[in-house]
């Protein structure tokens, strides 16, 4: 077996993940379902292991079965790129892998408003974080953003960005784009971070804030001027906030509230829903800017109550999710059935499923 004739098939699907196991077929996550290859076909612990190892360097082999799990690249000329995670399971040898288009794909093409866009990169320093489950299409999204920067902006910027693995790969045009994975050129995002801020910095991206140490300099960096752009798997703007608020400790947690009072501009928060009207998959975004009223309930740790002043705070560009995902299926985007579980307001809900 190849792995890549299943990549190939994997692109050809227009899917967004692989899963290669043994003791199931080949499976391919397409528009936000599982589609198996063949059922009756199943994966041998060997053939399983066989594949997985196809997708490895002999370096990366050796750190794989020391480790027992290990992320990477693995480049397709003229196809694509994939984000590999391979790791063990039950004695065997298991991987997963996220395609990552060649080409990134214009801000339009994704659902971002231009007005949402030029908000958020003509905010000159600060923090802004896209959130949402795996999968949701956050790499996409930042992508889309620093692409635009460094295709159609008039201001030259350098961008770093320090990923895990590197993902979309964007070449040097408008703007000078370093971009930096780790294992091959950073030990951590913390090394990459500190290291970054003496790297003369006008936008930072972090592929994702997974610690305390990370968020700690992360915010340094947006105190001290730079653009700090990073991704968490959060669900909501307000959950957001209390994720990185509630990884410090007790007592440091005014301060914390306080730095991101000051330094936290806008939160991007989003999830993925197959459409009904056409084939693929659509994105509900809920977006909140931290105005003073939101930055003093950010202080004062009056979290909950940020959605209240989402949802009177439309004409400053803010959505709450639910009012997306329910546009959305008013428009005949997405079904009813895709649409109610991902709603907050019961109220919303009991509505909705009345009128079906």
């Amino acid at each position: 077996m190849n792995v890549v004739d299943i990549l190939h098939e994997a692109v050809r699907l227009e899917a967004s993940d692989v899963i290669l196991s043994a003791g199931a077929p080949i499976t391919y996550h397409v528009h936000g379902r599982l589609v198996t290859g063949s059922r009756d076909r199943t994966l041998t612990d060997k053939e399983s292991e066989t594949l997985a190892y196809q997708l490895l360097r002999p370096d990366q082999k050796k750190t794989f079965e020391t480790e027992k799990e290990l992320d990477l690249s693995f480049h397709l000329k003229d196809v694509a790129r994939f984000r590999v995670s391979v790791y063990r399971q039950r004695g065997t040898v298991a991987a997963v892998l996220r395609i990552v288009p060649l080409v990134i794909p214009h801000y339009r093409a994704i659902g971002i408003q231009e007005t949402l866009l030029l908000k958020l990169l003509n905010t000159p320093s600060g923090l802004i974080l896209v959130t949402g489950p795996t999968g949701a299409g956050k790499s996409t999204t930042v992508a889309s953003l620093l692409d635009h920067l460094n295709t159609d902006w008039s201001t030259p910027r350098h961008i770093i960005t320090i990923e895990d693995p590197i993902e979309f790969l964007l070449d040097s045009r408008v703007c000078v784009i370093d971009q930096r994975e780790l294992g091959p050129d950073t030990k951590s995002y913390v090394a990459g971070l500190r290291s970054a801020l003496r790297q003369m910095p006008h936008i930072i991206f972090v592929g994702e804030m997974r610690d305390r140490e990370t968020m700690e300099v992360a915010l340094t960096a947006a105190e001290t001027g730079n653009l700090v752009i990073s991704t968490l798997s959060t669900q909501s703007a307000a959950r957001t906030i209390n994720r990185v608020i509630d990884v410090f400790p007790l007592q440091d947690q005014v301060e914390i509230r306080a730095r991101l009072a000051l330094t936290l501009k806008a939160v991007i928060s989003q999830v993925l829903l197959p459409r009904q009207d056409v084939s693929g998959r659509v994105a509900a975004r809920e977006i909140m800017f931290v105005t003073g009223s939101i930055a003093n309930l950010i202080r004062e740790g009056k979290i909950h109550q940020i959605n209240n002043v989402m949802a009177g705070s439309f004409s400053d560009g803010m959505v709450l999710m639910d009012d997306s995902l329910m546009q959305l299926q008013r428009d005949g985007v997405v079904s009813l059935g895709d649409v109610l579980p991902r709603l907050q307001d019961k109220q919303r809900t009991r509505e909705l499923m009345k009128s079906a």
